[in-house]
C-alpha cells in the first residue's frame, strides 16, 4: 500500500513538472510575438529561441526561429551598412558579426563583415604616420621648377593709338597703357613708323607693331617683355624654350610613335624630340608656341582606331537525288552438247562423243545455260547543309586571319642519300596545307559609318586521292573569292553564289524494246541521277568604334608667317556674349560685344561703389583721352592716344574710388564734356 503511494507521488510530480514545461514553452512564444509586433526582432529572436530549445519538434515554433531569425540578421545587416556608411568601421563590423552569429547561413553578413573589418585595417594603416623617404637637393628643385611665363598686364584696357614715331616710343606707349615694362635689345635700332590702332587687345597691338618693325617680343616676366629683331639668329638667342613629356595612349607599336614624331617635326619644325617607346612617350623641347600646338596636334592623331566586327555566314548545300528502275535482263547465252549415254561408256560421260553417237544427238544432248535477271526498284534523296558563321573583330587597317579545317600533308619534294650498309635512302619532303574554310579580311573604316572590306574566302576539302611516283597525294578541291566592296555598317552582301548542277540519266536493256512506253522498264532499267551543290557567302559589318572626329580637330589653326611657328589665340571679345545693351548705349556697343571677365571697359562716372556691377551685364560709355606723347619725344604735339571702353572689374570697397576712375593705368583723370572723359599722363 506504501509503495503506490509513492508511485502516484512520482507520477502526479512528473505530470506537473511536463505541464510547466510546456507553459514555459508557450509564454516564450507569447513574448517573442509580442516583441515581433513591436519589431523588436532582438528579442522576439530570443523568445522563439528559447521556445523551440524547449520544444524542438514543435513545427510552429521552428517556423517562428527560423522567420526571425532572417529577419534579426537583415536588421544587424542594414545597422552595419548604415555605420559604415557614416565612417565608424569599427561598430559597423560588431553589427556585421552579429548579424552573422544569429543566422550562420546568412553570407552577406560574412561578406560584409570581412570587406570592412578590412577596411577598417587599411584606415588604421592610413592614419599611422608615414614614412617620410628623404628628398634630395635636385629633387626639391625640380619641385620648384616653374612653367613657361606668362604676361599679366596690370591693365587690360583695349586700346586706341594714333601715333607717328620711332618704334621704341610706339613699344613704351603701348607699355604704358597696359602696365608693363618694355626692355629692348642692344642690337636693336628703332625706326619711325606711323602707328592706328582702333579697340584692339594689348597681344594685338604688340603684333601689329613688330609685324610692321619687323621685331619680336617676349616675355621676361609677368610684367616684362624684350623686344629684338626678328631673325633666325635673334630668335634663337633671345626666345625662351620650354621641355614636355608627351604620353600617347593608342600608340601600340615602336613604328606609330615614330610616325607621330616624324609628324611633329615637319609641321612645327621641332628640332629637339626624343621617343621613349617603352612609355608611349615624347619628350619635347622647344616655344611654347611649338608646345601649345603640339599638344593640338597630338590631341588630334592620338585617338583610338576605329574597329569593326565582320560576320561572315558560309552556307554550303548538297543535294543528291537518285532513281533506278526496271529490269536488269540477262544479256548473254551459252549452249553446251551433254553426252547422254552414261558414265559406264568406254567414251565417259561430258561433252565426249564417239562417231556412232554423233548420229544419235539429240535434245537430250544440247544444255542451254542463260543469264539470271534482276529487278531494281530504288529512289534515295540526300539533303545536306554545311553553315558556319564565324565573327572576325578587327581594327582599322589591319589584317585578320580565321582558319577552320584540317592541315593535310602534301609531297612537294624528295631528295636520295647512299647509305653505307643500307644502300639507298629516300627522304620525303612535306607541306601543310590548310583545308576548310580560310578567310582573310582587312577593313578600312571610313568615317560616314561606311566601310571598305578586302576579303580573300577560300573553302576547300579533300575530295580524293591521286598517286604520283609511287606517293599517294590528296586531291583538294576548292572554291575561292577575292573581292573589295564598300559596305555600310549592317548592311549585308552576298559575296557569291557558286551553283553546281549535274544531271546524269542511263538506260540499259535490250535494244528498240525499252523504246516502249511500260515495257521498257520489263526488258531494261532506268537510271537517274542528280547533283546539286551550292554555296553562298554573305558579309555583314557591324561598326563598333568609328573615326572620332569633333569640331576643334576639323577647324583650322593659324600659325603664323612661314618663316617660323607662332600661335594667334582668340579674340576674347569674339567669344563671349555681348552684354544686355540699354537705348542709352545701344548705338555705341556695335563693335563691342562679347567681352570677357578680362576685358575692361570704362564705367560711368556715376556707377554706384557700394554695389559694384556684374562685369557681363555693365553698360559703357566710350571716352577719350588726350594725351601728350612722352617728354622726350621730339614730337609731343598733336599726338592724340585715346584709351576706349574701360570697364572695371567689381572691386572692393576699399577701393571703390579706384573703380570709378574711368582712365587707365599712368594716368589721370582731368575733365568730362558731353559724356567724353578726358585723361592725362601721370
Amino acid at each position: 500500500m506504501k509503495s503506490i503511494r509513492v508511485l502516484g507521488t512520482l507520477l502526479a510530480i512528473i505530470a506537473c513538472s511536463v505541464s510547466a514545461y510546456a507553459d514555459r514553452a508557450s509564454a516564450a512564444y507569447k513574448r517573442g510575438v509580442h516583441a515581433e509586433h513591436q519589431n523588436k526582432y532582438d528579442e522576439a529572436y530570443q523568445a522563439y529561441s528559447e521556445a523551440h530549445s524547449l520544444k524542438p519538434k514543435d513545427a510552429k515554433y521552428y517556423t517562428a526561429y527560423v522567420r526571425v531569425r532572417f529577419y534579426a540578421a537583415l536588421e544587424h545587416v542594414r545597422q552595419g551598412q548604415q555605420l559604415r556608411n557614416s565612417g565608424k568601421l569599427d561598430e559597423a563590423v560588431v553589427e556585421f558579426q552579429r548579424a552573422a552569429d544569429i543566422d550562420h547561413t546568412n553570407f552577406v553578413a560574412q561578406e560584409e563583415a570581412r570587406r570592412t573589418a578590412d577596411m577598417a585595417r587599411k584606415q588604421a594603416r592610413r592614419e599611422e604616420a608615414p614614412k617620410v623617404a628623404p628628398q634630395s637637393p635636385l629633387a626639391k628643385l625640380v619641385d620648384q621648377v616653374a612653367g613657361p611665363v606668362e604676361l599679366v598686364p596690370l591693365s587690360n584696357t583695349l586700346i586706341n593709338l594714333r601715333l607717328t614715331e620711332s618704334s621704341n616710343v610706339v613699344y613704351k606707349t603701348i607699355g604704358k597703357l597696359a602696365g608693363i615694362n618694355v626692355l629692348f635689345d642692344p642690337d636693336y635700332k628703332p625706326q619711325k613708323i606711323n602707328v592706328e590702332l582702333n579697340d584692339v587687345t594689348l597681344r594685338e597691338a604688340l603684333n601689329v607693331v613688330g609685324l610692321e618693325t619687323k621685331t619680336f617680343w617676349q616675355p621676361q616676366s609677368s610684367n616684362t617683355i624684350l623686344v629684338a629683331a626678328d631673325t633666325p639668329t635673334k630668335r634663337k638667342e633671345v626666345q625662351n624654350t620650354v621641355m614636355k613629356t608627351f604620353y600617347l595612349r593608342n600608340v601600340s607599336t615602336p613604328s606609330e610613335l615614330q610616325e607621330a614624331a616624324t609628324t611633329l617635326r615637319g609641321i612645327l619644325d621641332v628640332s629637339r624630340m626624343q621617343t621613349v617607346p617603352n612609355q608611349n612617350a615624347l619628350i619635347i623641347r622647344g616655344t611654347p608656341d611649338q608646345m601649345v600646338l603640339a599638344e593640338k596636334l597630338l590631341a588630334d592623331i592620338d585617338k583610338p582606331k576605329a574597329e569593326v566586327i565582320v560576320d561572315i555566314a558560309v552556307l554550303q548545300i548538297s543535294r543528291d537525288r537518285i532513281r533506278t528502275l526496271g529490269v536488269t535482263p540477262p544479256t548473254s547465252a551459252s549452249v553446251s552438247l551433254v553426252n547422254g549415254a552414261g558414265s559406264g561408256g568406254s567414251g565417259g560421260g561430258g561433252s565426249t562423243f564417239s562417231i556412232p553417237q554423233l548420229g544419235a544427238i539429240g535434245t537430250d544432248n544440247v544444255q542451254i545455260t542463260v543469264g539470271g535477271a534482276t529487278l531494281t526498284a530504288l529512289m534515295s534523296d540526300s539533303n545536306t547543309k554545311l553553315i558556319q558563321n564565324p565573327e572576325i573583330r578587327v581594327l582599322d587597317n589591319e589584317k585578320a586571319t580565321l582558319k577552320i579545317g584540317d592541315r593535310v600533308p602534301v609531297a612537294t619534294g624528295s631528295f636520295g642519300a647512299t647509305g653505307g650498309v643500307g644502300g639507298t635512302l629516300v627522304n620525303t619532303q612535306f607541306q601543310y596545307l590548310d583545308v576548310g574554310v580560310n578567310i582573310d579580311v582587312t577593313p578600312h573604316i571610313h568615317s560616314e559609318d561606311e566601310v571598305t572590306l578586302k576579303l580573300s574566302l577560300e573553302v576547300s576539302s579533300v575530295s580524293g586521292e591521286q598517286n604520283i611516283g609511287g606517293i599517294s597525294q590528296p586531291v583538294i578541291g576548292q572554291r575561292r573569292i577575292e573581292h573589295e566592296t564598300r559596305l555600310r555598317d549592317g548592311e549585308v552582301n552576298l559575296l557569291g553564289g557558286i551553283l553546281e548542277d549535274t544531271e546524269t540519266q542511263s538506260l540499259s536493256g535490250y535494244p528498240w524494246l525499252t523504246r516502249l512506253p511500260v515495257l521498257k522498264y520489263l526488258f531494261g532499267q532506268d537510271n537517274r541521277e542528280r547533283q546539286e551543290n551550292e554555296i553562298v557567302f554573305a558579309i555583314t559589318p557591324h561598326i563598333i568604334r568609328a573615326q572620332d572626329l569633333t569640331e576643334q580637330n576639323l577647324r583650322l589653326v593659324d600659325l603664323g608667317p612661314g618663316t617660323g611657328v607662332t600661335v594667334r589665340y582668340k579674340d576674347p571679345r569674339m567669344s563671349s556674349t555681348s552684354p544686355a545693351s540699354t537705348p542709352a548705349d545701344s548705338g555705341s556697343s556695335q563693335k563691342m560685344q562679347g567681352h570677357t571677365p578680362d576685358q575692361h571697359a570704362a564705367t560711368p562716372p556715376a556707377v554706384s561703389p557700394q554695389k559694384p556691377p556684374e562685369p557681363a551685364k555693365v553698360p559703357w560709355t566710350p571716352t577719350t583721352s588726350s594725351l601728350p606723347s612722352p617728354a622726350n619725344s621730339p614730337s609731343t604735339a598733336g599726338s592724340p592716344v585715346r584709351a576706349l571702353n574701360q570697364r572695371a572689374a567689381p572691386l572692393a570697397p576699399a577701393a571703390a574710388q579706384a573703380s570709378a576712375d574711368p582712365c587707365p593705368y599712368g594716368q589721370h583723370y582731368v575733365g568730362q564734356k558731353n559724356g567724353v572723359a578726358t585723361c592725362a599722363f601721370d
